[in-house]
């Protein structure tokens, strides 16, 4: 029995590496990488799952539905389509929104997106957005391999708090959600057994 569960105990460590390391390899698309025509909502709404499902679990969490592309139009956080037609801003705008809202409110995503917009420009926030959002995500794969934290000893500039803080907050859930999700099979592959 006691090395059954050293061996399930092994396997989630196994698996955990694997995982993190697929981490190691996820990208988020810059401005430039960014489809230069302009969609239709179904493909948006294709795209946007293609970028953004190997760190989004779509059974807890619907990537991009159109109706949450209107309401974030509705409430002024991306400008309406030309035509029924969406572009790289559109784009841009919803990687960052649906990613974000896995830890920020609506209103703080747009006084966020305000802000970048205002003090460094919609296509340079993106960037830097993506940039933040990998090392965060590539860092917490790295912990999941079982390396140890990596602290920055870099001041982080007054412009990029918030950002740096969403983007880990992004990133922490997700290993924590996995974590959970691993430690259930366990759970499960071992219900009825004391440990004490």
């Amino acid at each position: 029995l006691f090395v059954k569960m050293e061996d399930d105990m092994e396997k989630l460590q196994a698996d955990m590496k694997n995982w993190g390391n697929s981490l190691l390899k996820f990208h988020l698309p810059r401005w430039e990488e960014l489809p230069t025509l302009e969609l239709y909502m179904d493909q948006v709404i294709t795209l946007i799952d293609q970028y953004l499902s190997p760190v989004i679990q779509t059974e807890k969490h619907p990537l991009l539905t159109s109706s949450m592309v209107n309401n974030y139009v509705k409430k002024g956080m991306i400008p309406a389509p030309e035509k029924k037609r969406y572009n790289q801003k559109h784009l841009a705008f919803l990687i960052a929104i649906t990613m974000l809202k896995q830890v920020l409110t609506i209103p703080e995503i747009k006084t966020g997106i305000l802000f970048q917009g205002k003090v460094v420009g919609i296509r340079n926030a993106y960037n830097v957005f993506c940039e933040e959002q990998e090392k965060a995500i590539h860092l917490v794969g790295k912990e999941a391999m079982g390396e140890p934290e990596q602290m920055t000893s870099e001041p982080i500039p007054i412009e990029l708090v918030a950002m740096k803080g969403a983007t880990r907050s992004f990133a922490n859930k997700l290993l924590a959600e996995k974590t959970i999700e691993l430690e259930v099979i366990y759970l499960d592959t071992h219900k009825g057994e004391a440990h004490e």
